[in-house]
């Protein structure tokens, strides 16, 4: 490959490039796309003379890519358009404050406000005195002035909380821009420039591009493949077809943006990107383009109803005969014809409502009801006690000309009924859940958690297992070889050069060369002194440094060897656990190049090279020795055994049948065995010991040898010596998962996964089941919840089945992104832990939120009720408690939902699904401090005026002017309020509520804020408020009443929780479903569910007949191939375009054999394949499954109850069977047999 670099060369002028013409038109480019394997193979040909051809035409070269140079990718970007769609627009500022206009609490206020405004102009001429002598009087100049001033100062209320609120919305909806901006900017894709393989962003492709895919990869945009390496796509996301699609340059080069690479590594050539590109098309007709107009959108609505109507029709008799039934079918026609819109969104509704969000919106239901019980009490009331006053006591008669002044106070009352009800619903509560959640995300960013979905962050808080990865998470993933058994030697460093035998040094290097990823090097340090830079995979980089080290020049190798003469490449997969390298040698023979784990690849060698160069063979003996010598000793100290190996195929055996990869995978020779070391974090073992006390359990999934795994998971301390834990590889723990009949059983699940802490050797399936059997587990008094790390394409199902995924972002591949909650940028486990404190955080805030607006709640209503019943009045007027709901609604959210985590989080246990939301510590807080301000309150309403030497402002007419007395009582009911607040900081009992109170800029500018806007009101509000400015005496008596809610704080804590048996939590979740569980009652609705089993199960059987009727109807109908297509949530990038695969897992044994069962009667004799371990007794985590499940893409099959294996024992005693040992033949073993053990 070519080395020149960007550095040295001078930019062309810019009009050379203007200038330039290309071969091919962008029309041209889009219906190339358009076709499909052979059809667009035989268009390639006769149209451009093949990819070569093509390349030429596109000004591009397969081997040395673009240039690079802006004017260059301006002028193609230009022409063939840029790798970017234009996202859904965002709603402006005008539409949300309409939706905020819309909450019905408020119309009712503005109604009322209205008519109150209107009724406050009209004057009877004749019977006015008499009407205000029933009504209360007040003079006639203070009337005209004042009438007027309630309803205006309501209305400008509520356009003050319609603006907060539309703002507040505003401000989210940039936040989720930005954060998608933020995901979109991460992604990156190798491409080829000058020579070079750099990374660029993907909104930087253009057409033209020579882009490197490998396995993992989610295509940005669509192209023709130049050179592939056993590439397998799977296009699902596009076609709907399940199996994955081999791509050929001799049969189906196209590659289509949205696809996921599932297996092996080429490149290709950009022909489309963005709008233009198959998925662009797609959106674009979806009407998410910017191109796409009005009439095309109404045009393409009309076309989906004709279409509705007609499958109606055909569907019409099955509904007037079963009625019943349809229910199902219609849900299952949805689904499965393609108009899936309400299918999905039922699920999803189900799906996003977190643990968290369902206790909210069950207390938000309650505290309405309530709330609108009081409401309507305090308007009949009024009511009924004007009447009885002014038509019974002062028996006055209905005067025609008073209607209008008794209807004015009917509005009045009513205006009070609803601004209590106003008060007593907490609609700041999705605000609070909004805020921070969205302000954790934003602080998460820096912590390295970049989070897809919201709700994760809160999931995180009750998160009670984790399942970690070992490499690069746990490990720093810089690995290098430290140790070497080569030419029958055991090296404990790396050997001088000096003593390798030539031969199979030159074998060595070239093996190591070739069959390592060419995007995998070894660069010079970016700083002086510094170590070198490694890119690409890990475990490579080290074989390739081991190259160095030898004082060999890999890069020599590649050069004279190029991708493109490879003969034949087996990649890397879960399955193989190797990768082997075919090269066609000048005779016409073959020769192979394959790495992979020891134990594995060593059991395909026969044959071993010794210290002169020679072969020798290999048998299964000399096989078990060098495990027992080499291996193991080199595994015990954490050290990743990778073995190399080489097959020479000769010319007179003719070519091999490439595809029969069992046959392909022997008879090899093992060059050598190299432990390659990756240093455990040193901040690592902290993090776990904190999870621990945290009450989280921590698990080991991983693909390396067991003993590797285990000395790992020491040096890390997820066990410890001591404890009997488990530690098991993938085919052992299959085995004790499965009944006689390979079938996965939860009940065996549930014997293994309490103890198991350590998976090694593990598939990604095994990786699911662990995850699935620890979430549907039923052992535990709670549902457990599990986050899972993941990095490989592999890892999706377990991602998605977990309650938060974790991708790596730097060693993560597309797909294991896309199927994530929370991507980790820096790879690191101490980041999970800060997503665990930032979960929790989020929980506390919020009840921290609850804890001060039902104080307020409480307090705000029984004064309003109370003051109704007993004075006919609200003490506090109806804007004074709009005031106060914005307090409490919006600036409290906003000032208590952003308090920083601390490390104290840290130390209690999870809170769990089940735990109420208001425990019975924060209802002691709540009622405690309700009975302080309703004391004060209602001191200051029945006794104030003589406390304070002033006129009461009790039994004051309509249209009164304000009185001192009430204004005291308000101010004081505020003052309350903003100390509460900081009350409120703490919600466990804790007598310091100032702790870090200044580590929260914005909790003490909004209490300081609302204290000068408080003293704004008073003094300057008038009318409007209904205050009068208050002297300084009058002012620090407020505060000091105020301040005594902090003096009243420290008695209440004082009180043990514990004394107070009466008191009980609320805030209880509504029991979530499993997303299974889900499923099902997607299909099967409350009508159904009434009907008895046997009726259900011959409906579903009907049902399904009947849907594949309508499936075939609905073909026939000739639908649109992008008919009931959903439009996403985020266009921004092409990533965002395409739901990662659909995943299912099938728990059968595997269809195709794989590699290391070949022999599998010769299983090494490590040390144990179970191991006990030792490690404190944690809560129960996930891990992986089944070595050898396989990944098929077919729903899962309900499997039948097996009889109960007992869990092994761990004391056999000879002649004598364990009831708890499964090598006792399941308690059947004859009394004269033995136990194994």
């Amino acid at each position: 490959m070519a080395n020149n670099s960007y550095g040295g060369e001078k930019s062309p002028p810019d009009q050379d490039y203007q200038e330039q013409e290309f071969g091919c038109t962008l029309q041209e480019l889009r219906s190339l796309m358009e076709l499909r394997g052979a059809e667009g193979l035989q268009k390639i040909q006769e149209s451009y003379g093949g990819i070569h051809g093509l390349c030429s035409k596109l000004k591009s070269s397969p081997v040395e890519g673009l240039t690079g140079y802006p004017a260059e990718t301006e002028k193609r970007k230009a022409e063939f358009g840029q790798n970017h769609i234009p996202p859904k627009q965002s709603k402006s500022f005008l539409q949300l404050v309409w939706e905020a206009l819309q909450d019905v609490t408020l119309i009712i206020l503005e109604v009322a406000a209205i008519i109150s405004l209107g009724l406050s102009f009209y004057r009877p001429p004749d019977a006015e005195k008499d009407c205000n002598k029933g009504a209360g009087s007040v003079d006639e100049e203070d009337k005209a002035e004042a009438g007027w001033i309630e309803g205006v100062a309501i209305l400008l209320s509520v356009i003050c909380v319609v603006l907060v609120t539309a703002f507040n919305d505003w401000s989210k909806e940039k936040q989720f821009r930005g954060l998608q901006n933020r995901i979109v900017q991460e992604q990156k894709f190798s491409v080829v420039r000058r020579g070079q393989v750099i990374q660029i962003p993907v909104a930087e492709l253009v057409v033209g591009d020579i882009a490197q895919i490998k396995y993992g990869d989610l295509l940005p945009t669509d192209g023709i493949l130049v050179q592939g390496n056993d590439l397998k796509l799977d296009e699902s996301a596009l076609t709907g077809e399940s199996d994955l699609v081999k791509k050929t340059l001799d049969k189906d080069p196209m590659l289509l943006a949205g696809t996921h690479v599932m297996e092996g590594s080429g490149k290709m050539l950009i022909t489309a990107v963005g709008i233009n590109s198959q998925t662009g098309i797609i959106f674009t007709l979806l009407g998410t383009g910017e191109d796409e107009d009005n009439n095309k959108r109404a045009k393409k609505e009309q076309k989906r109803k004709k279409k509705e109507e007609k499958r109606k029709e055909n569907g019409k008799k099955e509904k007037e005969t079963l009625d019943g039934v349809m229910i199902e079918m219609q849900t299952l026609n949805a689904q499965e014809v393609g108009d899936g819109e309400v299918k999905k969104k039922v699920s999803m509704s189900k799906k996003e409502k977190s643990v968290l969000q369902g206790k909210l919106t069950k207390l938000a239901v309650e505290i309405g009801k309530a709330g609108l019980v009081m409401s309507a009490m305090t308007v009949i009331i009024l009511v009924v006690l004007f009447v009885v006053e002014t038509f019974w006591v002062q028996d006055r008669s209905w005067v025609k000309d008073c209607t209008p002044i008794y209807i004015q106070f009917f509005v009045k009352f009513f205006i009070i009924g609803v601004t209590v009800l106003v008060v007593a619903v907490p609609e700041g509560l999705p605000l609070a859940v909004t805020i921070s959640l969205a302000y954790s995300v934003k602080k998460m960013m820096k912590d390295n958690n970049l989070v897809r979905h919201l709700d994760a962050c809160e999931t995180m808080g009750n998160a009670t297992a984790i399942c970690s990865d070992k490499t690069g998470t746990l490990t720093l993933n810089r690995m290098t070889v430290v140790q070497v058994y080569i030419a029958d030697t055991y090296y404990r460093r790396v050997p001088n050069p000096k003593h390798i035998p030539r031969n199979i040094m030159d074998l060595l290097i070239q093996g190591i060369a070739v069959n390592c990823a060419y995007t995998t090097k070894i660069l010079c340090p970016d700083k002086e002194g510094g170590l070198p830079q490694q890119v690409g995979n890990k475990t490579e980089c080290a074989l390739l440094g081991f190259a160095l080290a030898l004082q060999k020049d890999y890069e020599a190798i590649r050069y004279e060897i190029p991708e493109e003469k490879f003969y034949k490449v087996y990649t890397f997969n879960s399955i193989r656990k190797s990768m082997s390298t075919v090269l066609k040698n000048a005779d016409g023979s073959f020769r192979m190049f394959s790495k992979g784990a020891s134990e594995i690849l060593l059991k395909k060698c026969n044959k071993i090279l010794l210290s002169n160069g020679e072969c020798r063979e290999f048998p299964q003996r000399a096989r078990n020795d060098l495990v027992k010598m080499v291996i193991e000793p080199m595994a015990s100290e954490g050290l990743r055994t990778i073995c190399l190996a080489y097959r020479d195929f000769p010319l007179t055996d003719g070519e091999p049948e490439w595809d029969n990869e069992a046959d392909i995978l022997r008879c090899l020779t093992c060059l050598c065995v190299v432990g390659i070391e990756d240093p455990v974090r040193p901040e690592v073992p902290d993090a776990i010991r904190k999870c621990q006390r945290a009450g989280i359990t921590v698990r080991m999934v991983t693909g390396d040898n067991i003993n590797t795994a285990i000395a790992i998971a020491t040096k890390c301390g997820i066990i410890q010596p001591g404890h009997n834990f488990l530690c098991l590889e993938g085919k052992e723990f299959n085995k004790l998962i499965r009944n006689e009949k390979g079938e996965i059983e939860q009940e065996l699940i549930d014997k293994v996964w309490p103890k198991l802490r350590v998976l090694a050797r593990s598939s990604p399936t095994d990786k699911h089941t662990l995850v699935k059997g620890i979430i549907d587990s039923t052992v535990t008094q709670q549902r457990q919840v599990v986050a899972v790390t993941g990095d490989g394409t592999n890892d999706g199902p377990a991602l998605k089945k977990a309650d938060v995924g974790f991708a790596m972002g730097i060693a993560g591949t597309d797909v294991a992104k896309e199927a994530s909650d929370i991507i980790l940028t820096d790879d690191n486990f101490t980041s999970i832990v800060k997503a665990v404190m930032w979960g929790r955080n989020v929980y506390d805030c919020i009840s921290k939120f609850l804890q001060f607006q039902l104080t307020v709640n409480v307090v705000a209503v029984v004064v309003a009720f109370t003051g109704a019943c007993i004075t006919q009045d609200s003490p506090l007027k109806a804007v004074q408690m709009l005031w106060v709901n914005l307090i409490m609604d919006t600036f409290a959210s906003l000032a208590l939902a952003t308090e920083p985590p601390t490390e104290s989080l840290l130390l209690r246990k999870p809170y769990g699904r089940n735990k109420p939301l208001i425990s019975r510590t924060m209802m002691k807080n709540i009622l405690g401090h309700a009975v302080y301000q309703l004391t004060v309150v209602f001191t200051l309403l029945f006794a104030g005026e003589r406390l304070f030497d002033i006129d009461s402002g009790r039994s004051a007419p309509l249209h009164a002017p304000p009185s001192e007395h009430y204004t005291i009582v308000f101010n004081t009911f505020v003052m309350m309020q903003l100390f509460n607040e900081i009350n409120a900081r703490k919600i466990h009992g804790e007598h310091n509520v100032f702790a870090g109170i200044f580590s929260n800029a914005i909790f003490c500018s909004i209490v300081l804020g609302t204290f000068i806007i408080q003293i704004v009101i008073v003094q300057f509000g008038g009318k409007p408020f209904s205050c009068v400015s208050l002297s300084f005496d009058q002012w620090l008596w407020c505060i000091f009443l105020g301040v005594g809610c902090l003096l009243w704080g420290q008695i209440v804590s004082s009180i043990p929780t514990s004394w107070l048996t009466f008191l009980k939590p609320a805030g209880h979740g509504t029991q979530m479903q499993d997303d299974d569980d889900m499923d099902d009652l997607d299909e099967i609705d409350y009508i159904e569910r009434e009907l008895r089993r046997g009726q259900i199960l011959w409906f579903r059987g009907l049902n399904r007949i009947q849907t594949q009727m309508r499936v075939v109807n609905a073909f026939q109908d000739s639908l649109t191939p992008y008919e009931g297509l959903e439009k996403p949530q985020s266009l921004t990038s092409i990533h965002n375009f395409m739901t990662p695969p659909e995943f299912w897992m099938e728990d059968s044994q595997p269809h195709v054999p794989l590699i290391d069962d070949t022999d599998a009667e010769d299983h090494l004799p490590t040390k144990h394949h179970s191991k006990a371990c030792a490690l404190p007794s944690l809560n129960k985590n996930n891990n992986a499954v089944d070595s050898g499940v396989h990944l098929f893409l077919e729903s899962n099959k309900s499997r039948p109850s097996a009889p109960e294996i007992p869990f092994p024992g761990d004391h056999c005693v000879i002649g004598s069977p364990n009831p708890g040992c499964l090598s006792c033949e399941n308690l059947n073993m004859d009394k004269k047999k033995r136990c194994p053990k």
